[in-house]
C-alpha cells in the first residue's frame, strides 16, 4: 500500500478521505485549513476532513499557509510520502511541496478537463446549464489545474439539479475514482495524457452575480442561476425594497402555464407587454407565477428578508403578494 499525505478541506474531501481509508492505504498525514469562526458565537468550528482524520485517529495538521512555509515543508519532506493527494484543499501549493512524493501529487477535480479549470467548476457547470461534467484525476504541476490527466468519469447534470446535488454526486464519484487512480499509480499503469490549450476557466463566485437580471436574462438563464447558486449564497430580487431569494423554480412555457392557470388564457395577449419581473399570479395554493424574458417562471422555494427558507405556498399564507407588481 502506498505512503500518502492528505490535502483537502471540505466535505467534497472527506468523502475522497474516506474511501482512501477504506482501500488501506498508510494516510501518514492529513492537511486541512484552521478551523473557521461559524455563527452568532463565532464558534471555532473544523473541517469535515478533520473531523474524519480525528474519528479514525490519523494526524492533522493545520497550517495556515503553504507557500514559504519552511517548517511545514520539512515535516512533509520527513514523512517522504508516495503521493499526495489533493482534493479541493483550497491552497496552491508551491513547486517544493510538489517535489517531495516519489510518485507525485495527484488531485481530483470536479470538471472534464481542460474545461474549467480554477476554483468553481461545478457551480459553473450548473450555472453555464451543462449537459454534462465529470471528475478528472490528474497530476499536479505549478499551474492552476493544468497538469497531465489520468483517468476521468463522464456525468449527466439533471435538468434541476442544484449546484449542491451535483457536488454530493461528484464528491462520490470522485472518491471513487481517486482508489482506482491510486491502485494504477501502485501498479505502475497510470496513463498520462497532456491537456489541450481548449481550455475555460471557473473563477471563484462573487456575491454580486447573485442579484436576478430581470431585464437581461431570460427564463432558463434565471433558472440556471437560481440552482447554481443553490446552496451556496442563493440568487436573490427585491420586492417593494426587501430582499427575496428564490431557492429553486421552474420555468414554463405558454402550454404549461395555461395548464396550471386556465384563467391566464383570457389575459394572455397582454403578458408579452409585460415588463419581466411582473407578478402574473400570486395564490397560496396555486403557488407564485411570474413573467419572464421567453417564458414563465413558478417559484417553488423561497425566502423572505430576515426569514428562513421555505416553500411558496407555506410563505404566501404569511405574506401578500399582489399580481402586477414588479420584481426589481
Amino acid at each position: 500500500m502506498l505512503k500518502i499525505v492528505f490535502m483537502g478541506t471540505p466535505d467534497f474531501a472527506a468523502e475522497s478521505l474516506k474511501k482512501v481509508y477504506e482501500a488501506g492505504h498508510n494516510i501518514e498525514e492529513v492537511v486541512t485549513n484552521p478551523d473557521r469562526p461559524k455563527g452568532r458565537g463565532m464558534k471555532l468550528i473544523p473541517s469535515p476532513v478533520k473531523v474524519f482524520a480525528e474519528e479514525h485517529n490519523l494526524k492533522v495538521l493545520q497550517p495556515q499557509k503553504v507557500k514559504n512555509n519552511t517548517e511545514f515543508i520539512e515535516k512533509i519532506k520527513k514523512i517522504s510520502p508516495d503521493v499526495i493527494c489533493v482534493v479541493a484543499y483550497g491552497k496552491i501549493l508551491p513547486k517544493d511541496l510538489l517535489e517531495i512524493p516519489r510518485l507525485g501529487c495527484i488531485n481530483v477535480h470536479g470538471s472534464l478537463l481542460p474545461k474549467y479549470r480554477g476554483a468553481a467548476p461545478i457551480q459553473w457547470a450548473v450555472l453555464n446549464g451543462d449537459k454534462e461534467t465529470g471528475i478528472t484525476t490528474m497530476y499536479m504541476d505549478v499551474g492552476m489545474d493544468t497538469g497531465d490527466m489520468i483517468l476521468k468519469e463522464k456525468v449527466t447534470i439533471g435538468n434541476d439539479e442544484t449546484t449542491g446535488e451535483l457536488w454530493d454526486r461528484l464528491s462520490k464519484i470522485g472518491a471513487n475514482l481517486l482508489v482506482k487512480t491510486l491502485n494504477l499509480i501502485e501498479e505502475g499503469k497510470a496513463p498520462r495524457e497532456k491537456q489541450g490549450d481548449d481550455y475555460t476557466v471557473a473563477p471563484m463566485l462573487s456575491k454580486d452575480m447573485a442579484k436576478i437580471d430581470w431585464e437581461n436574462k431570460d427564463a432558463i438563464e434565471i433558472k440556471n442561476l437560481v440552482r447554481g447558486l443553490n446552496p451556496i449564497m442563493g440568487a436573490y430580487t427585491f420586492l417593494n425594497g426587501k430582499k427575496i431569494k428564490f431557492w429553486k423554480i421552474q420555468v414554463l412555457s405558454n402550454d404549461e402555464l395555461e395548464k396550471d392557470y386556465p384563467e391566464i388564457e383570457e389575459y394572455e395577449f397582454k403578458i408579452p407587454k409585460l415588463e419581466s419581473g411582473t407578478v402574473l399570479l400570486s395564490d397560496p395554493k396555486k403557488g407564485l407565477y411570474i413573467k419572464a424574458k421567453n417564458g414563465t417562471i413558478k417559484v417553488l422555494e423561497i425566502q423572505g428578508e430576515n426569514a428562513r427558507r421555505m416553500t411558496i405556498q407555506e410563505f404566501l399564507r404569511g405574506n401578500s403578494i399582489e399580481a402586477g407588481v414588479i420584481f426589481e
